[in-house]
């Protein structure tokens, strides 16, 4: 069992559920889970064209729906940080003391051999334990 969990959330997809009792299952009942959402922040030309209230409405839309996805589960804690977020998520991780990364990932395609996903990035840089579940029912 683990005694601290790090589950990354990308809110547009309907994964965390899953990932979240993979970690409630992982860590559990003296365990913490920490659900963590990287709100990537606009790109360099995008951020000419939007003022500070649009950028502060969808930090805002980003924490209700992170604070939505894990209403159900008593023992999470949900986490919103800025940043990029293969990146963001080592680095919490690191930081943080945890032991375990539950993250959910998609079949990889042709690009992502080259570029490499999320989920792939954070399995060869974290310093801690990563599960990887396979979303078999999306692309």
């Amino acid at each position: 069992m683990y005694s601290k969990i790090l589950v990354p959330m990308a809110l547009d997809h309907d994964i965390s559920p899953l990932t979240l009792t993979i970690a409630d299952a992982l860590c559990g009942s003296q365990g913490e889970i920490i659900a963590l959402h990287v709100h990537e922040e606009p790109q360099g030309s995008v951020s000419v064209y939007l003022d500070d209230e649009t950028v502060k409405a969808g930090l805002d839309t980003a924490k209700a729906m992170l604070a939505e996805k894990t209403a159900a589960f008593s023992n999470v804690t949900p986490v919103l940080v800025t940043g990029h977020s293969s990146r963001s998520i080592i680095d919490y991780a690191n930081g943080n003391g945890v032991d375990c990364i539950v993250i959910g990932s998609h079949k990889p395609g042709l690009r992502d051999y080259f570029l490499g996903s999320t989920a792939a990035r954070v399995v060869r840089h974290a310093g801690c334990a990563v599960h990887v579940h396979r979303n078999t029912e999306t692309n």
